[in-house]
């Protein structure tokens, strides 16, 4: 199958996802194996964890502890985990509160305390539980789907973002405003964040993530622009491209591709 005919699939596989998502990651679960076995040896394990080095130590649980949170990538990036892990998440000189990630600022605060354990309460460790199944079905998704889950995940985190600054400190959220504001992600992530913002700022209006059927409309907006403009990239932008560290220097023009504007509008005009 074609690229072009995998995007055109996704809205309607969305549309019937995001009606019932749970119902679907739970039948992901069923046929998975390897998760299955992952949250048993999480919930076996938990309770000894009373400590940021226990936790660290286990990889198994701090694989479930950063998916549950969205952050599996960090999973080997051991001195930025410590960090947040370990830092006061409310000092500005913290990673976790400098950083500007919402992600990294939300799993450092959960664990700020470890007097007790967070991972001693039961209702906690069935929550990162289920975030972590939710994460994994989504990753699951964009592989078989390109921007299937992160659509997804876009519609579940949209709910509570109500400002530019709040999406751009999530780098998924960000990916999907880029995309259906007609830039190019990778090439986006390049510019430093004041540049951004003043590229995103006459794009994005709030108005269109004010009610449940708006967030679902930008969500299907998003997997429409994939079958003009299919994602080259393998994972969201990250926080070093977010504040445009990541060494590219390119032209603002190579943003835009070559029949954004017209394609695109009117593509967005027909869903709308």
């Amino acid at each position: 199958m074609s690229i072009s005919g995998i995007a055109s699939a996704a809205v309607p596989q969305y549309l019937t996802m995001v009606r019932d998502e749970t119902t679907s990651v739970d039948n992901y679960v069923k046929e998975t194996p390897t998760v299955q076995r992952e949250i048993a040896a999480f919930q076996k394990s938990a309770r000894s964890i009373n400590s940021a080095q226990d936790l660290l130590n286990n990889y198994g649980s701090l694989k479930v502890v950063l998916g549950s949170f969205g952050l599996s990538s960090l999973i080997d990036q051991k001195a930025v985990v410590k960090q947040l892990l370990t830092q006061d998440p409310t000092s500005p000189k913290s990673l976790a509160k400098s950083s500007g990630n919402a992600s990294w600022l939300k799993l450092a605060t959960a664990f700020s305390s470890w007097s007790p354990s967070p991972l001693s309460s039961s209702d906690t460790v069935n929550t990162m539980s289920t975030s972590y199944l939710t994460s994994q079905f989504e990753t699951h998704a964009d592989d078989e789907t390109p921007g299937l889950g992160t659509a997804l995940y876009f519609t579940r985190s949209m709910t509570s973002k109500t400002s530019l600054a709040g999406i751009m400190s999530d780098p998924k959220l960000l990916k999907v405003v880029e995309t259906v504001s007609g830039f190019d992600p990778t090439q986006f992530g390049a510019l430093d964040y004041d540049q951004q913002v003043r590229l995103l700022q006459p794009k994005v209006d709030l108005k269109d993530f004010s009610t449940a059927d708006g967030i679902k409309r930008y969500a299907e907006r998003y997997l429409a622009t994939l079958q003009i403009h299919p994602d080259t990239t393998t994972k969201p932008a990250t926080l070093l491209s977010l504040y445009g560290a990541n060494g590219e220097n390119q032209g603002i023009l190579s943003l835009f591709t070559s029949s954004s504007t017209s394609s695109t509008g009117s593509l967005f005009s027909a869903l709308t």
